[in-house]
């Protein structure tokens, strides 16, 4: 099978982008974890599979695969790669849709400067909506790693993250301590790791380990997860400017009920064609 693809990144977020709308696309994780090897394959950190919704009013179906060959439920630097691709494929003419995801429906727009501002949704704080193993919904909990406590923050932005304040992103312990948190035991399905140091009330800086794909240049929805913990422990302003080791986002959140807005770059690096 001869399969045409588009490379993208958001913020260095890398992405295999295809188009499953004209026929149905079907890859086993073996032939995902081949294609997503950088030395054998074309390298990503996702592949974004472009569907048609299952539910009249949507625009699209969004479904995203680590390059370990497992789905997961969301990606924001891949939901504004997403919305410039079906924009530049010609797949729609609109700059505004709304694309179905696993854990329900995003509204992306993409702006002709290269920015693309996505709706996220609203967070989920409750423990099963993590899923998290938690007697009750808290701003922060204690999590045991061996003989230390960290306290972290979980949040739920259709994928779950467990977000912590450090003083020194540069020294943070992100590749040992992540990788703990990620598999920690009452994360059930795991969970992606952040850890922010405050640099103002309208100013992060970011660095996530990312669930199966370790760290990252960028996530997108860490970077919305971040600005929502720091938000509710009362150490940000509304609209805060993440900077993540490829870039910036700008992030707005008004609190309890209210959507999360992510604005920041979508870009095309080069197309291609596999034989799989």
């Amino acid at each position: 099978m001869q399969l045409k693809f588009t490379k993208m990144h958001g913020l260095g977020n890398d992405f295999m982008v295809i188009d499953g709308t004209k026929q149905p696309i079907t890859l086993t994780p073996e032939q995902i974890r081949l294609l997503g090897n950088r030395h054998f394959g074309i390298g990503f950190d996702q592949l974004l599979l472009v569907e048609m919704p299952h539910h009249p009013g949507n625009d699209f179906r969004y479904r995203i695969f680590n390059n370990d060959g497992g789905e997961v439920e969301q990606c924001g630097n891949g939901a504004r790669c997403f919305a410039r691709f079906v924009y530049e494929q010609e797949l729609t003419n609109k700059q505004k849709i709304r694309v179905e995801t696993a854990k329900g429906v995003i509204v992306p727009e993409y702006q002709h400067d290269g920015q693309a501002k996505v709706n996220m949704g609203i967070p989920r704080f409750e423990p099963a909506a993590i899923p998290f193993d938690a007697d009750a919904e808290a701003i922060c909990h204690l999590l045991e790693l061996g003989d230390d406590q960290v306290e972290i923050s979980v949040v739920s932005m259709g994928n779950p993250h467990a977000v912590q304040v450090v003083t020194d992103i540069h020294q943070a312990p992100v590749l040992t301590q992540g990788a703990a948190i990620e598999q920690h035991p009452r994360f059930p399905q795991r969970v992606n790791a952040g850890f922010m140091q405050i640099i103002s009330r309208q100013e992060i800086q970011l660095r996530v380990f990312e669930r199966a794909a370790g760290e990252t240049l960028a996530c997108g929805t860490g970077a919305c997860a971040a600005v929502v913990a720091g938000i509710r422990r009362g150490l940000l302003d509304n609209s805060v400017v993440v900077h993540t080791r490829g870039g910036d986002l700008t992030i707005s959140w008004l609190g309890a009920g209210e959507e999360v807005m992510m604005t920041g770059p979508a870009i095309t690096v080069f197309q291609g064609e596999v034989s799989i």
